[in-house]
């Protein structure tokens, strides 16, 4: 499941079924919640369909709203905020480094992967923690503070980056990207429509997603 924009006025929230291609539901939104979401969890539900695992962008409360469901954060989505942290030309040594494991991350497990982490932490710890100081006032704070929030990212991350590998016999996706080729080809020939109006916009997409759903 996942969430794609047009501009500032509204988005589209699409939940896919991984096997089949199959849009199993879709609404038209003005914010991204996990409310949102857990809405068309339960709709999805209602329809007598079995969820056997979730595979999401990773917004912060969403593996814990799930309990009895399996989650897998989008791998590919986790390397787009380490790109956002420490850009994609790291300057470095730390960031670069990082910016390798996270490179790397689809070849891990999640033990492999926590020890390397451990062993990046442990190597560049004393550049990690480094203050700088304003002399006049005596304040301190955190010189590497993009490296800092991309190291916790994986961090707290680790969790559910690798639920794919836990659970091998559910065939977990461990990206999104089947949801990225629809709002991809969505937005393609969205672009050639440039006149409509947002009513003419909004059922072009409805039809767009709802003809998706059948082939």
């Amino acid at each position: 499941m996942d969430t794609t924009y047009f501009g500032r006025t509204f988005g589209l929230m699409v939940f896919i079924d991984y096997t089949s291609k199959t849009v199993l539901h879709h609404r038209i939104i003005h914010y991204e919640t996990n409310a949102l979401y857990k809405l068309g969890i339960e709709h999805i539900q209602s329809q007598g369909i079995d969820i056997t695992s979730i595979t999401c962008d990773g917004r912060r409360g969403l593996n814990a709203l799930f309990k009895d469901i399996p989650m897998q954060m989008c791998q590919f989505h986790q390397l787009q905020i380490i790109t956002r942290y420490l850009t994609r030309r790291p300057q470095n040594v730390a960031s670069i480094a990082l910016r390798q494991l996270a490179l790397n991350i689809k070849y891990y497990d999640k033990t492999t992967f926590i020890q390397d982490l451990d062993s990046w932490y442990l190597t560049h710890e004393d550049y990690l923690n480094e203050r700088s100081i304003n002399t006049d006032t005596g304040k301190t704070w955190y010189t590497h503070k993009r490296l800092r929030s991309a190291y916790r990212s994986l961090r707290t991350n680790s969790d559910w980056l690798f639920t794919y590998r836990e659970l091998e016999d559910l065939n977990i996706p461990n990206t999104t990207n089947s949801l990225e080729g629809l709002f991809s080809e969505l937005k393609r020939q969205l672009s050639s429509h440039n006149g409509l109006n947002k009513q003419r916009k909004l059922k072009f997409i409805n039809n767009f997603v709802m003809t998706y759903s059948a082939n």
